[in-house]
């Protein structure tokens, strides 16, 4: 399993998500405490890389969280992938309908067709801020 127990909501350890490139972020001191989980598609005929899940641990969600900002380094992280395989830091993802105004908000995505998407100027804003 990927994620410590019943710190994550989603089983990261489906089939399917075992497919996909898997991250983690954690403290520079521990690697026994993860904070986030990102699952990412490599979709080169489009030139793009796709968030395929993202989640925060529970202990760092709401008004008591220990670390703050995991989402928004994770996001960038895809984002630093996307230009280092030329895709002119594209990335995508397809959320919840209640998450992506949120996404939209706070972390620059666009609506592109059917999903929100970050452009090269929202990428490098990410980057910048949160790596």
């Amino acid at each position: 399993m990927v994620g410590e127990s019943g710190q994550f909501v989603f089983d990261w350890s489906l089939e399917g998500e075992q497919k996909n490139d898997l991250y983690k972020l954690y403290p520079t001191d521990t690697e026994d405490q993860i904070l986030g989980l990102l699952s990412l598609k490599d979709i080169r005929e489009e030139l793009r890389i796709h968030v395929n899940l993202i989640e925060v641990s529970k202990r760092n969600i709401g008004k008591v969280k220990k670390y703050d900002r995991i989402a928004g380094c994770l996001f960038a992280y895809a984002c630093q992938l996307a230009f280092e395989r030329s895709y002119d830091g594209f990335v995508s993802l397809t959320p919840k309908t209640s998450l992506i105004e949120h996404y939209c908000t706070v972390y620059g995505f666009q609506q592109f067709g059917r999903q929100p998407g970050l452009g090269y100027e929202a990428s490098i804003a990410l980057i910048k801020k949160y790596l």
